[in-house]
């Protein structure tokens, strides 16, 4: 089993819950995601919720950036364990927002200029275009670039931003195996840029989040004594995963071993009950 260990928490998701005119969505999610190290190594966090559609996922992704007030409950972020607040989780959403009308290098410098003085801010902006190996393309607007370059510059964007917290919404919907290949070397790539950086992703696609993750969490619906649904998605504690410690993460090919094409089918089996 890969060596590893935590540190202080890096987000922290407390009694999390939403209600819409009188309809619960959200009820009383609880789970915190911790700084991993693995010894002589940055090893960032990659953590994933699964869902159903319908199960609040797109809900609860704008109560993490910051975007939406949960009805009760908090959301805490960074080493600190501030309470969130818009623009201190990097969003990237399945379009890859990015502003049309400004270049490659424009987008990312307007981003730097949130968090940096003019200066740093320019120096920032050369690094992640390189870092992201975007640097050829930095003149060229986004309607220019691939799919494979607009999402590097989405997310080189929201970590110029952020402060090492980056959320991804459906980052494999309808995308081909190339594609999904790309991003999964994205994620990868992000997390061991720096030990605190933290990708959350929200996800149906259950394989390829799990072969990224080391935490997993299941939304889904609880049942009374009488065997009738518990308004509201929430997170038992059998539906909370380490994958570190089933020693299933940071496998090269995990996909490939016969251990995690069972967990992959026992996830399956607790999303249709």
């Amino acid at each position: 089993m890969t060596p590893y260990f935590y540190k202080a928490p890096v987000l922290t998701l407390e009694g999390i819950s939403m209600t819409f005119e009188g309809e619960v969505i959200l009820r009383d999610i609880n789970a915190q995601v911790l700084d991993v190290c693995r010894p002589d190594m940055n090893q960032g966090q990659v953590v994933g919720f699964y869902g159903r559609s319908g199960m609040g996922k797109s809900v609860l992704c704008r109560i993490l950036a910051g975007l939406m007030a949960p009805t009760t409950g908090r959301v805490l972020v960074g080493e600190q364990q501030e309470p969130v607040t818009p623009g201190a989780v990097g969003f990237v959403q399945q379009r890859y927002p990015l502003f049309n009308h400004r270049t490659l290098h424009d987008n990312l410098l307007v981003a730097a200029s949130r968090k940096y003085a003019p200066e740093e801010a320019q120096q920032q902006t050369e690094t992640y275009l390189e870092r992201f190996q975007l640097t050829a393309h930095r003149k060229k607007y986004p309607a220019h670039l691939s799919g494979g370059q607009r999402q590097r510059a989405a997310i080189a964007q929201q970590l110029l931003c952020s402060d090492h917290l980056i959320l991804l919404d459906e980052p494999f919907s309808g995308l081909d195996v190339a594609m999904i290949g790309e991003v999964k070397k994205i994620i990868l790539e992000v997390t061991t840029m720096d030990e605190l950086n933290t990708v959350v992703i929200v996800s149906h696609d259950i394989a390829t989040t799990t072969a990224l993750c080391d935490r997993l969490w299941l939304l889904g619906y609880e049942r009374d004594t009488n065997g009738q649904l518990i308004p509201g998605a929430t997170i038992t504690a059998d539906h909370q995963y380490n994958l570190a410690e089933m020693g299933l993460a940071w496998h090269e090919n995990v996909e490939a071993e016969p251990e995690f094409a069972r967990f992959v089918e026992h996830i399956k089996d607790e999303i249709r009950m």
